[in-house]
């Protein structure tokens, strides 16, 4: 039966790439001169080829899958991150749970829940180095766009699955003043104001203020209170200078602030929230980017330089029940430089890029586990005198912490090169980055407690233990990886539009520290004292390798009928070898551990089509299919090969049609109605590796009308239309399970001014 559905989708595949080859062979030989408005709906613009300055020409020429969403498709979706850009593009998956530091990432069957994300992350071409800067709202987006597979090649470290570029408005393309207020269930309030001036002919700046709010929509039953409230604020001030007509220099100095309660995680035994310990995430950030770009005949240089900080605080009731087990705070400062030389040369149909890059991190952390009454009991003094029955032992006191402090240094650099040939129709393309990297971690875990030791025979004291722990180390890793790429790309009857490709690529995600797990060898160490626990190899159990995945990809990137039909389609193979996982490690412990337990592969299909039959009407169908399943893991208890990769859906749609109405021309504030209705959908989704729970495949309704004018839009949606019950997130602790509700229906209306 699986090979029926492999077959299946091949032809249908095959059907569709012929069905618009044939389109595009029929279309007249003036077609590129459409007379339709350019619409921004995956179309490259020109403004492309001016900040995209490591893409060597129109991204969809090139032998890469790629959606672009352009500022309107933005604002009609309210796209504000890459959490809510994720349901438009296949076969990519952000997960709405926790809190914003998750950013969790699925791409093609990769991705895992904690530390190096799947995916790469630049705002205005500077790169994202911080995970927990990743879900970070922007206001005034111009244009996204996400190239799946690996990009490692020109872009390293955690471009494994893919990349996804989001550009910010510029004062030099846009002057005037826009403010937006919005309103909605929960009480959810945004408020954006921005101004775009141009200072003369050739400098323009700009600056722009965000704040979002809302009550939350989810209530821990153990005191009623809503756990999912957010408060948030961002400052973007950008300077962009035209300097001379072959030199340009732009810089971006962004700021945020967020707090919010997060982790609304049910217990699914009671099928209610409910925990006694209170639940937040605190983060500050400021990100400053200086692009330069000099233009000569024939190349191009570029320098691209960045300081990123950071300032979080997490802090959970880790075993989410109303019992006092255990809590964790993990609070953690972090700097960051990047520095990025590129040298770009065109001509003759032969272009390149060449790079340097380097980064430097530094971060301090602390990350105290407190145990309370009950996990002292269940966790530790019931494992003891189950095993030492006639000599049982208590506590000194009900509660107390195992501290841990760490520092890190992480340094790295590469070399890269790309190359293309245009030859007749043909253009090959090779390239290859060489990556080394280097981290240092050092580390304290210390704690200070006791206990009594009774003679239960007797009823009396038999001793008293104090238990002082001190440790500190230093711990090494470096990583260095070779990233190979090539692609041929052939052009259906010579036109740069209608192209069909072929590419190999390899990618990898950075290897690290699981510095969560310090605790647990903590505990364990403290358990020894008592004559159990489990011995741990600090170096094994806390350092984990790299993630390296080879891509094969064969698709195409096709227009017709007058360009009011583009389509992109692609079949992909991964192979994935040092998996990173997230596993429960030997022992009564209470975390999570990152280790490269396995090998996957994955196969799959993606298409995306847009459809404008006329300048006002449009519809967009993107889908992704991916089988993803292990090759080989096996964790000592089970051997799971065959078995689909959790976490990650075999199928991503996303649909949207809008229509727009003109009304009275006159109206001096509304003169066109627009309808939007659109639907995204996922699923199935396997909750761990053995297969035995899954979320069944899922759609979610939504749909909007906007009256707008000049200078007024206002727009009335909804979300979730039809209410579905559907769950984001499983995971389980201390062999309890709990599970994330997905957001349910919600209305709202937004009102924006243009002037």
């Amino acid at each position: 039966m699986k090979y029926r559905r492999k077959i299946g989708v091949l032809i249908m595949l095959w059907a569709v790439c012929n069905g618009t080859a044939a389109l595009a062979a029929m279309e007249p030989a003036d077609s590129a001169a459409s007379t339709l408005e350019p619409d921004t709906r995956h179309v490259t613009l020109q403004e492309v080829t001016v900040t995209a300055i490591k893409q060597t020409s129109d991204l969809r020429t090139q032998a890469t899958a790629v959606t672009t969403i352009g500022r309107k498709e933005i604002e009609r979706n309210h796209i504000v991150s890459t959490k809510t850009a994720a349901c438009m593009v296949p076969n990519f998956f952000i997960p709405d749970y926790g809190s914003r530091m998750t950013s969790t990432i699925y791409v093609r069957g990769l991705g895992a829940r904690i530390d190096q994300p799947a995916m790469g992350l630049n705002i205005d071409n500077i790169p994202v180095m911080c995970k927990e800067n990743y879900d970070v709202d922007l206001l005034d987006i111009s244009r996204i766009e996400m190239l799946r597979g690996p990009q490692s090649t020109l872009y390293g470290r955690n471009a494994m699955g893919g990349l996804m570029n989001v550009y910010t408005l510029s004062p030099l393309s846009y002057q005037g003043t826009r403010l937006l207020a919005e309103y909605g269930s929960h009480n959810a309030v945004k408020l954006g104001a921005s101004t775009y001036n141009l200072v003369s002919n050739n400098l323009g700046l700009s600056g722009s203020f965000y704040y979002t709010s809302t009550d939350g929509e989810f209530r821990n039953d153990y005191n009623g209170k809503k756990v999912d409230w957010e408060h948030q604020g961002s400052l973007r001030l950008k300077a962009d200078w035209q300097v001379s007509p072959s030199m340009r220099i732009a810089n971006v100095l962004s700021g945020s602030t967020n707090r919010q309660g997060g982790y609304p995680y049910e217990y699914t035994a009671t099928g209610k929230i409910a925990y006694n310990d209170t639940c937040f995430y605190k983060r500050t950030s400021v990100l400053d980017g200086l692009t330069v770009e000099k233009r000569f005949d024939t190349f191009t240089l570029s320098s691209i330089t960045s300081y990123q900080y950071i300032d979080d605080n997490m802090t959970l009731d880790q075993d989410f029940t109303p019992d006092p087990y255990f809590t964790l705070t993990q609070k953690r400062r972090e700097n960051a430089i990047t520095q990025d030389l590129i040298a770009r040369h065109k001509s003759n149909g032969y272009e390149c890029i060449t790079g340097l890059f380097g980064f430097y991190r530094h971060y301090n952390m602390d990350a105290p586990v407190t145990f309370k009454d009950t996990g002292i009991a269940r966790l530790i003094e019931e494992h003891v005198n189950a095993a030492t029955p006639s000599y049982p032992v208590a506590w000194d006191s009900r509660e107390f912490v195992l501290g841990s402090n760490f520092k890190n240094d992480n340094w790295g650099t590469a070399f890269y090169h790309q190359s293309s040939y245009d030859w007749h129709n043909f253009t090959v393309a090779a390239g290859a980055r060489v990556d080394y990297e280097k981290s240092t971690l050092r580390y304290h875990s210390h704690t200070a407690t006791g206990y009594n030791i009774v003679d239960a025979a007797a009823g009396t004291l038999y001793a008293h233990e104090a238990v002082n722990i001190d440790e500190s180390g230093k711990l090494h890793k470096d990583f260095l990886q070779v990233l190979p790429k090539i692609s041929l790309t052939y052009r259906l009857h010579g036109k740069a539009w209608h192209t069909i490709y072929a590419s190999v690529a390899k990618g990898y995600k950075a290897g690290g520290f699981n510095t969560q797990m310090f605790s647990d060898v903590l505990q364990q160490k403290l358990m020894r004292f008592m004559g159990i626990g489990s011995s741990y190899d600090i170096d094994k159990i806390v350092g984990y390798k790299p993630e390296k995945a080879w891509n094969y990809e064969l698709g195409g990137h096709f227009e017709c009928w007058e360009q009011r039909v583009k389509s992109d389609i692609d079949v992909f193979y991964l192979d994935c070898r040092d998996r990173q996982l997230t596993v429960f490690p030997d022992g009564t412990t209470t975390g999570r551990v990152m280790t490269n337990a396995g090998k996957t592969r994955s196969w799959g299909a993606e298409v995306t089509m847009t459809v404008t039959p006329w300048a006002n009407t449009g519809l967009t169908v993107n889908y992704g299919y991916c089988n993803a399943k292990f090759k080989n893991y096996n964790d000592g208890k089970a051997d799971y090969k065959g078995n689909y990769v959790p976490y990650s859906p075999s199928n991503t749609l996303y649909v949207d049609a809008y229509h727009t109405i003109d009304l009275d021309r006159g109206s001096k504030v509304f003169n066109t109605l627009t309808l939007d209705a659109n639907m995204s959908a996922a699923g199935p989704i396997y909750w761990n590796e053995a297969n035995s729970l899954k979320q069944p495949f899922y759609a979610l309704l939504g749909a909007s009308a906007t009256l707008a004018g000049q200078h007024y839009s206002l727009e009335v949606w909804g979300r979730n239309l039809t209410d579905t019950k559907y769950s984001t997130f499983y995971f389980v602790s201390i062999k309890h399970e709990f599970l994330q509700r997905g957001r349910g229906f919600a209305l709202g209306a937004t009102l924006r001014v243009n002037l």
